[in-house]
């Protein structure tokens, strides 16, 4: 995972340039379907502690040349964030006392302004060079066993307490306690009141709403809502079903790797086994790379490029995968040195699957999961348990 998602950020700068990565990472259905056809379980909450750790450790040896800094973590690494923008700081010379402020304030809001039931656990702090950002963390809530992922940039933020959020992944457990809500200004000046004036008028205010039999100020005025943030809810069923996958974008990134792949990768090709398989995961990961956000809508589907840990849909092909990260580390290595054509190849099966789509038909999704069980010890297929 560290591998792949190395070359994918890597082809993401050479293509779109650094603040992409970041406007990627702040995405959730771009984040779920990145973990996915990383080979991650698709659905599983696990999937942002193992992208971000996944990206900490791949990243490191070329962080410096890409300009992007991945700090935080979970449990006690999250901790860490400050000293390690400070070390950052240091070295190259940015702003990382604002970038700590950044970091606090940021998991201040989602554990205190933000009272959900969610308990933060996971903070994921990603910089570039000239001081741009996103933050990508996790709550937990242990009495259902939900996660709940929260997503933010710098780009375009005006206040950390005005509907701040980038998006919010999480299924929606009613009226919460949001005070970083921009209908909820008149709340926090009116608290900021409060605290001035002294002890004596919160107890008189509460001790007459006691009085009157309402249980709590209302925090939000009679207004129109505000656009809401990008929302992911993912169903709690571990297997990948038919109803999970929009099956006219599988049946075209298929047609296009059957399409492009003799055109495009013909020394792949020659590899006995492999090379086909390679080019329909590399069709999947050209979305990845190139899709526009309404193409992420359905997750699932891009962990048919490379399998899941947990054997759904079926045990990730190791084969494939490493075949799928050493064609695009030599596309990359390529385009450093100026040709670029490998690296436009990929980008043609994005293009070419979006023509095709609505007009080619495929496997149903049950069909090709079968075939990916049948062929999987010919591709090296392994799970966690082996």
């Amino acid at each position: 995972m560290a591998k792949l998602g190395r070359v994918i950020v890597e082809a993401l700068v050479l293509h779109y340039g650094q603040h992409e990565v970041l406007r990627r990472l702040s995405h959730p259905f771009w984040f779920q379907s990145f973990g996915a056809v990383m080979g991650m379980d698709w659905h599983s909450s696990g999937i942002t502690t193992s992208v971000l750790g996944a990206l900490k450790r791949g990243l490191a040896p070329v962080q410096h040349e890409l300009g992007i800094y991945v700090c935080g973590g979970k449990g006690a690494q999250s901790r860490k964030t400050p000293m390690e923008l400070a070390t950052i700081g240091e070295r190259i010379g940015f702003d990382a006392p604002t970038l700590i402020r950044a970091s606090r304030l940021v998991a201040k809001v989602d554990s205190a302004a933000v009272q959900d039931g969610f308990e933060l656990y996971l903070h994921g702090f990603i910089a570039t060079t000239d001081g741009h950002w996103c933050v990508v963390q996790q709550g937990m809530n242990g009495v259902r066993r939900e996660a709940r992922r929260y997503h933010w940039l710098s780009e375009h933020l005006q206040s950390f307490i005005d509907s701040p959020h980038a998006a919010i992944e999480g299924r929606n457990q009613g009226a919460i306690l949001n005070l970083a809500d921009a209908r909820a200004k008149r709340n926090r000046l009116a608290s900021m009141e409060l605290v001035a004036a002294g002890p004596e008028r919160p107890i008189s205010v509460l001790r007459r709403l006691r009085e009157s039999g309402n249980a709590a100020l209302s925090l939000f005025p009679e207004t129109a809502p505000p656009e809401p943030a990008p929302h992911l809810q993912l169903p709690a069923h571990h297997e990948v079903r038919a109803s999970d996958v929009v099956l006219r974008r599988l049946h075209a990134a298929l047609a296009a790797a059957a399409e492009r792949g003799p055109h495009d990768f013909t020394d792949l090709l020659l590899t006995p086994g492999v090379g086909a398989r390679t080019v329909a995961a590399l069709a999947l990961v050209a979305e990845v790379l190139h899709g526009a956000p309404a193409r992420f809508s359905d997750p699932a589907r891009f962990s048919l490029a490379h399998g899941g840990k947990d054997g759904h849909p079926f045990p990730v092909p190791l084969d494939v995968y490493d075949e799928t990260i050493r064609v695009l580390k030599r596309a990359i290595d390529r385009a450093k040195l100026g040709n670029d054509e490998r690296l436009d190849a990929i980008r043609r099966l994005d293009r070419q699957a979006r023509l095709l789509e609505g007009h080619v038909t495929g496997p149903t999704l049950e069909r090709f999961v079968e075939n990916e069980w049948n062929r999987a010890h010919e591709y090296g297929g392994r799970t966690v348990k082996g």
